[in-house]
């Protein structure tokens, strides 16, 4: 069975840079920055924006 025309990428276009990053992501770019310390809490982290 073929996809749907909406479901495909329009444009032919390249990757696109995601928004959300995943909870190991913001660990290690909070580590980064120098604002995560050993034996913080996982749950509940901070908002952070992605590296550009």
């Amino acid at each position: 069975m073929s996809q749907h025309n909406s479901f495909k990428a329009a444009g032919g276009g390249g990757k696109k840079n995601r928004t959300v990053l995943k909870r190991f992501e913001r660990v290690d770019l909070l580590r980064k920055r120098g604002q995560w310390e050993d034996g913080n809490r996982v749950i509940g982290l901070k908002k952070t924006k992605p590296e550009e």
